[in-house]
């Protein structure tokens, strides 16, 4: 299958006071369409920082990345942002969902300004909660629903555009393991039912192994990822 995602020779470094700290470095990485990639890897490992990348919030310093055929490394800001709007959903560990919003309204808002008609936009935001089985709370806030639904109110927005990729950035961290567990069985089904690349990072094992395949990254590398007992986790 085709890489979707192609990451070549990538480097990135910050400033920080008069030193410059290498947070990524040389990085090559094919991701293919459909594929449900973990990456894990240690805090300040760079994983944040390369799923920052791929979906156009921050720039390489070095390298191409190319999304969909795109070369996003070479778009001005104006272009890169408005190539995000059209082709990533995200789903973030702590919702950033509008607490004075309902649900629909929530999942609406990244069609605001995709110029479609008002009923072509609620026939979307529709589509999205009856996909994750929320079509009886679209007219909640999120106070009024549970961490388990408010992610998947979440799932729902970064779905709503139909995006190139999904990128979720520790998506189950703030969720109890059954809500969780709901969660990753809907991303599963989101990437091996409904064809969607999906890219997440995580610190957690058993979200991983949900993934269908996982890279690791230590001190900006690709590498090998160690043994993980997961008894470590119980």
């Amino acid at each position: 299958m085709a890489a979707i995602v192609e990451i070549l020779e990538v480097s990135k470094a910050y400033r920080r006071g008069g030193y410059l700290l290498a947070v990524l470095t040389n990085i090559n990485l094919a991701i293919e369409t459909g594929d449900f990639l973990a990456l894990m890897g240690p805090s300040g490992s760079g994983k944040t920082t390369l799923l920052n990348l791929i979906a156009g919030l921050d720039q390489a310093d070095e390298g191409t990345i190319r999304v969909g055929g795109v070369d996003i490394t070479s778009l001005s800001e104006s272009d890169l942002a408005a190539w995000r709007a059209g082709n990533v959903g995200f789903i973030f560990q702590f919702y950033n969902l509008i607490p004075v919003l309902t649900a629909f309204e929530n999942v609406e808002l990244p069609l605001m300004l995709s110029g479609l008609p008002k009923k072509e936009r609620q026939e979307h935001v529709a589509m999205a909660l009856g996909l994750v089985n929320l079509q009886d709370r679209m007219d909640h806030y999120p106070g009024q629903l549970s961490g388990g639904q408010q992610q998947r109110v979440a799932i729902a927005r970064a779905v709503v555009t139909d995006p190139t990729i999904l990128v979720a950035d520790e998506p189950t961290g703030d969720l109890d393991r059954g809500s969780a567990e709901e969660v990753l069985g809907l991303m599963e089904q989101l990437s091996s039912g409904l064809g969607k690349t999906i890219i997440m990072v995580t610190h957690d094992p058993r979200a991983a192994r949900r993934a269908r395949s996982m890279r690791y990254l230590d001190k900006g590398v690709l590498a090998h990822a160690p043994q993980i007992t997961f008894s470590e986790y119980l």
